[in-house]
């Protein structure tokens, strides 16, 4: 209404107080607002552009900024509501929300929005995240019954103060209320035991459309029994930083992925919450950072239905070794075995700087140095990234070798990892020397030499 109202023209000051009532008015249609929804994601987008509109009067400027805050609202959503958090996913409805609104963003600059439809993968573990969440955090359900339906033709006598009301009495025989519309239209949710009653509370404002009511209890037993109809006996969890390493252990059939690293360790109950989302009664634990190795142990104890199996990787390279070893045809025992002993084919170094002066392992640091190091010491270290990488694989390298892979950081453009993989090659012409994407924060390259 308040853009309708505005005819013809429409500014940056209109299009913020209309993001503005739409938020009102979503929070207003829900009995009991939950934060880390897509009503946070509205609310953010609608303050921030009051908060930038004085300065942004032209929308090519003024979109980005409000896209920026409301894809920055979409990751915050797992912090606020604790379901997300536990499955590892965004709130899809703030999701579709900012998809709406980059579409309008596009169609503004003369982008082709596209009309393609993305498939989703039903087999890519993400998407069973949630669904499995949902399974281990549901409990009791108290309201079986899912229902929906428009109120249509309204009747003469129906006033504003009618709908309230009807919000008010389907609050007293359910839950999950969502009352929204106006004198030509009203749209119903409500999770009750008695749809039967909200219908007929609903009839005294007008005509019934469009009505739906789903059993909750019955769709709860299905999910419950397709999911133990695909329980594995075995499966992989790895603690991982960057996304190209997150795809390379997607890539290698890792079920679940927790986000960590040297500056980030999850806990042994983010740990536990992570090997409960993954449908296995084994699962192997990859920490790949010698100080998540004792929560990944502490985490064994906090899980119900499962057994962990902590291999202690200390980085990256190792979870990447010990993940190829798996087995789904072995045992749980041999796989273990297997993955441990796989740990001792492959040698690590990391590429990073010096972050003060100091002295360590014979090396006197300066602030900002390039340094190499294996998992126990500092190897090499100068004032270039390939010069030091050179001299660190130099110190690691056996007779043995045969294959070299480099895996670059978020701080390494790929112009330059090639660059390096070709120094390399030529200064190793026997090995095989491969290049990865790793978007590890902190370090330049982790190296590997099979």
């Amino acid at each position: 209404n308040t853009i309708r109202d505005a005819h013809d023209f429409i500014d940056t000051k209109l299009f913020t107080k209309a993001l503005f009532v739409c938020a009102q008015v979503a929070y207003n249609a829900v009995s009991k607002p939950k934060e880390g929804t897509m009503l946070t994601v509205a609310r953010m987008v609608a303050e921030h552009a009051q908060n930038i509109e004085s300065k942004n009067r032209d929308f090519e400027t003024y979109f980005p900024e409000i896209l920026k805050k409301g894809n920055e609202a979409v990751e915050l959503t797992p912090e606020l509501l604790l379901v997300l958090k536990k499955a590892g996913v965004v709130d899809a409805g703030g999701k579709g929300l900012m998809c709406l609104y980059e579409g309008m963003y596009k169609a503004l600059i003369g982008e082709d929005v596209g009309g393609a439809v993305a498939v989703i993968n039903e087999n890519k573990q993400d998407n069973n995240n949630f669904e499995h969440a949902d399974i281990l955090n549901l409990g009791v359900i108290e309201f079986a019954y899912c229902t929906e339906f428009f109120i249509i033709n309204i009747k003469k006598k129906t006033t504003l103060a009618d709908i309230d009301r009807l919000r008010e009495k389907l609050m007293t025989i359910g839950d999950c209320v969502i009352v929204i519309g106006d004198l030509e239209l009203v749209k119903v949710h409500v999770h009750t035991n008695r749809p039967g009653v909200a219908l007929s509370n609903a009839l005294e404002l007008g005509e019934l459309d469009k009505v739906k009511i789903e059993n909750m209890l019955e769709q709860n037993r299905e999910l419950r029994k397709k999911y133990e109809a695909e329980k594995k006996e075995m499966g992989m969890l790895a603690v991982s930083a960057g996304k190209g390493n997150a795809a390379i252990f997607k890539d290698i059939l890792v079920d679940g992925i927790i986000e960590g690293g040297q500056s980030m360790n999850p806990s042994a109950s983010d740990i536990a919450d992570a090997v409960m989302r993954i449908n296995a009664d084994n699962v192997f634990v990859f920490p790949n950072n010698k100080n998540i190795i004792l929560a990944a142990e502490q985490a064994k104890s906090l899980v119900e239905n499962r057994k962990i199996h902590v291999i202690p990787t200390k980085n990256i390279p190792q979870g990447f070794a010990a993940a190829l070893a798996f087995n789904p045809e072995a045992s749980v025992e041999v796989n273990k075995a297997n993955m441990v002993h796989s740990l001792d084919n492959v040698v690590v170094g990391q590429i990073t700087h010096a972050v003060r002066t100091t002295t360590v392992d014979g090396f006197d640091l300066k602030e900002g140095d390039i340094i190499g190091l294996d998992n126990k010491k500092i190897l090499a270290k100068g004032d270039g990234i390939n010069q030091v990488t050179l001299d660190l694989i130099a110190s690691l390298k056996s007779s043995t070798d045969e294959v070299i892979t480099l895996y670059y950081g978020e701080d390494v453009e790929e112009a330059q990892a090639e660059e390096l993989q070709a120094m390399v090659a030529e200064a190793y012409p026997n090995c095989d020397v491969e290049l990865q994407y790793g978007g590890q924060p902190i370090y330049y390259y982790f190296i590997s030499l099979e």
